[in-house]
């Protein structure tokens, strides 16, 4: 029910990108991270002018998730793969966001991923996902996340996602 979604994101927008489980996983339950990706719950979507160059949109997508056993380490925090992992995830969804709402393909592969740790969350912890596009271009875009613990009010991690078009051409 993409109503319940807050932000200025259209309808459509809203459902492909609660929908996004099911198009990454792509009928393979038994894939990586399956069980952590389905519990994603997509809480905002909007599009936005950008403050400091006003003519550019931004995209902005929040997600939500409970840290389970699943996506922890022997620590019993949430893992360094998982938090990268959920940037990856995410900030894919915001770059589709602003994609899909300006008409074009959303289809890309990644680039690089850097990611910061800057605090533990421990199972139990409800985190929000919060991802910004910071340009989506024709070949090239990028988004930055942070991750924040929503018990502890504390940055968990912050990562940059860059994506390119998929090379039509076969090695």
């Amino acid at each position: 029910m993409s109503s319940a979604i807050v932000g200025n994101g259209s309808e459509e927008v809203k459902a492909h990108l609660q929908d996004i489980p099911n198009l990454l996983i792509n009928g393979r339950q038994n894939s990586f991270a399956a069980s952590v990706i389905t519990r994603l719950n997509l809480a905002e979507v909007s599009i936005k002018s950008n403050a400091i160059e006003p003519h550019r949109k931004e995209g902005l997508v929040v997600y939500t998730i409970v840290v389970e056993e699943d996506m922890v380490n022997g620590g019993g925090n949430i893992h360094g793969g998982c938090s990268a992992f959920l940037v990856d995830v995410c900030s894919t969804a915001c770059i589709m966001a602003l994609k899909i709402q300006q008409g074009v393909s959303a289809l890309d592969v990644s680039q690089s991923l850097n990611i910061v740790y800057h605090a533990p969350a421990a199972i139990g912890e409800i985190l929000r996902i919060v991802n910004t596009t910071m340009t989506v271009g024709r070949r090239v875009a990028s988004a930055r996340t942070e991750i924040w613990s929503e018990n502890h009010h504390r940055l968990v991690a912050t990562g940059v996602h860059i994506k390119m078009e998929p090379s039509s051409t076969k090695l």
